[in-house]
C-alpha cells in the first residue's frame, strides 16, 4: 500500500472487547489460538501490514489476558478500555481518545475491524483503503457475495449498485433474504465523520446497544459519501464461536503458511495461549 502516495498515513481499531461465550471458556474469544497465537494477533500483523501507523485495541473482558498476549507488539498497539459491553458502536466510541488528532479535521483514515477475524488478509485492506480515499469517501465498507448467508448482515444497494443501508439478518425481508453480499465488518472511516457520527448513534430498541452499523446510513443521510467494494473472499469470513469452527480456521491458516496476509510482522505473541496442535513452526513450544 502506498501511503506515500496520499501523504497520511492509515490507523486501525480492532475490537476485542467480548467474551466469546460458545466457546465454552473463560478466555476471551481472541486469545484463543490460531497458529499457535492469539487469533487478535493475526489482525494486527494484516494492519501492520497494511501500513497502519496507529492501531488500538479496544478491551474489555479480562483485559489483562488480551494485553498479555500483545505485549510483544510494544508501542505498535495501544489500547482503549470498553467498561460496559454496549455494542460495535459503543465500542468504537471508547477509542475516541486515542484519536484525538485524527478526528480534529477531514482526510484521517481509520479500519474498525474485528480481533476474531484471523484469516484477514492485508492485502484486502489494501483494496478497501485504495477504493475509500479514490472515492474520498467517508466510509467505505468491504463485503462479500458466499454461497450461504445465514446470519449475515446484507448489504442493500440501490438499481445503480450504490450503497443504501446493512440490514441484519434478523431484520430482513424476504427479499432481501435473498442477497447473498454481506457485511463481514470491514471498515474505513473517516476519523473525524466516524466519531462525530457515533455521536449520534441511538440505542437499540431491543437489545440497549449502540450498532457501528448505524453509522453508514447517518452518513449518507448527511449527504456523505459511503462506498462498498465486495473486496473479501468468502473463506477469510469464516466465523469463529465454537471450539469446532476455532480448529477449522486454525486448519486454514495453517495451510496458508500461518500468515493469512503475508508480510514481516511475525510476533510470538500470546505465550500460554498456544494449541495442543501448535507446531514448532508457528507456535510458542
Amino acid at each position: 500500500m502506498s501511503n506515500a502516495t496520499t501523504g497520511t498515513s492509515c490507523t486501525a481499531i480492532i475490537l476485542a472487547a467480548g467474551k466469546g461465550t460458545r466457546m465454552r471458556s473463560d478466555l476471551p474469544k481472541v486469545v484463543h489460538p490460531v497458529g499457535g497465537r492469539a487469533m487478535v494477533c493475526a489482525v494486527v500483523d494484516a494492519c501492520l501490514d497494511a501500513g497502519c501507523s496507529k492501531i488500538v485495541v479496544v478491551v474489555g473482558y479480562k483485559q489483562e489476558l488480551v494485553r498479555e498476549a500483545l505485549a510483544s507488539y510494544g508501542s505498535k498497539v495501544q489500547f482503549a478500555v470498553q467498561s460496559e459491553q454496549l455494542g460495535t458502536g459503543h465500542a468504537v466510541q471508547s477509542a475516541i481518545e486515542n484519536f484525538a488528532g485524527e478526528r480534529a479535521s477531514r482526510g484521517h483514515d481509520v479500519f474498525v475491524l474485528c480481533g476474531d477475524g484471523p484469516l484477514i488478509r492485508s492485502e484486502t485492506l489494501a483494496k478497501l483503503l485504495a477504493c475509500h480515499r479514490a472515492a474520498r469517501a467517508a466510509a467505505t465498507l468491504a463485503t462479500s457475495v458466499i454461497d450461504d448467508p445465514t446470519g449475515y448482515g446484507r448489504i442493500v444497494r440501490s438499481p445503480d449498485g450504490r450503497f443504501v443501508a446493512i440490514v441484519e439478518h434478523k431484520d430482513c425481508t424476504p427479499a432481501q433474504l435473498a442477497i447473498r453480499e454481506v457485511n463481514p465488518s470491514y471498515y474505513c472511516f473517516d476519523a473525524m465523520l466516524l466519531f462525530s457520527a457515533l455521536a449520534r448513534v441511538g440505542r437499540n430498541e431491543r437489545s440497549g446497544e449502540y450498532y457501528l452499523t448505524d453509522v453508514p446510513k447517518l452518513l449518507l443521510a448527511d449527504g456523505a459519501r459511503v462506498e462498498v467494494i465486495d473486496a473479501v473472499p468468502p473463506e477469510d469470513i469464516l466465523s469463529i464461536n465454537t471450539p469446532e469452527e476455532l480448529s477449522r480456521v486454525d486448519g486454514i491458516y495453517r495451510a496458508r503458511g500461518g500468515r493469512a496476509g503475508g508480510g514481516l510482522h511475525q510476533h510470538q505473541s500470546g505465550a500460554g495461549f498456544s494449541s495442543p496442535q501448535a507446531s514448532s513452526k508457528h507456535g510458542n513450544a
